[in-house]
């Protein structure tokens, strides 16, 4: 029987609180595909953030088991998860997290500090290089963050994210502070990525792009109210 790339089963998140505990999301059930772009839509406070996170192994199920390729990790200790999302995982942020010190290039490289790439400096250099070309900054190298434009600041986040060659890419509203041309071009990119194979999760307020993914997960108060096909 083929399992599922990602696969949640009856997860909940509880977040102790004095006098009284937060139920951050609630006997959640996904299974996702390699190669699928899924985006995940729902009001402020609805679990958005921590189905994320939780994806992306930042957190640990309180109860429920997330799988990945058939294999039980949400119980593994920080080392553990820190060695996964370093292998199979990249992110995407809306604030796009670059050092402002740093050029274009050199944030990119940095992120091999974290996912422990093989390979000399020159050749993690030269797939940075290639990947900053792919998302058409290759003219940019030598650019700080405050000399760009925020949709060329979220193609280096893009970039990094790529870096280890990741299989699920989480993108945490990367439209959110970009104007309706920028945000089609990201959506772009990252519509390209799930044809090529890696699963994309997207997590945003935008409905128009939300409904161009292959599927639409809606949370309401934690839960997972809605699992439908996007239609564009």
């Amino acid at each position: 029987m083929t399992h599922p790339f990602l696969r949640l089963l009856h997860v909940s998140k509880v977040y102790p609180m004095p006098g009284e505990d937060v139920h951050a999301l609630k006997n959640a059930s996904l299974d996702l595909s390699g190669g699928e772009f899924v985006s995940i839509v729902g009001a402020s406070g609805s679990g958005k953030t921590t189905l994320l996170y939780l994806l992306g192994l930042l957190t640990s199920p309180t109860s429920g088991r997330y799988e990945i390729d058939g294999r039980d990790v949400g119980g593994l200790s920080d080392r553990e998860r820190s060695a996964v999302r370093a292998r199979e995982i990249g992110f995407v942020f809306q604030a796009f997290h670059l050092l402002p010190q740093l050029n274009v290039l050199d944030n990119v490289i940095l992120s091999t500090r974290y996912a422990q790439l093989n390979g000399t400096s020159s050749e993690v250099a030269s797939k940075a290089r290639q990947l900053l070309e792919r998302v058409g900054l290759e003219k940019r190298l030598r650019h700080r963050p405050e000399q760009l434009s925020g949709g060329e600041m979220q193609r280096v986040a893009i970039a990094r994210a790529l870096l280890n060659a990741p299989r699920l890419i989480l993108a945490d509203e990367p439209t959110g502070n970009l104007d309706a041309a920028n945000g089609e071009q990201i959506f772009a990119l990252l519509n390209e990525l799930s044809r090529e194979g890696r699963t994309v999760v997207l997590v945003t307020h935008n409905h128009e792009l939300a409904v161009r993914t292959h599927r639409m997960v809606r949370l309401r108060n934690g839960e997972v109210a809605d699992v439908a096909q996007a239609v564009a």
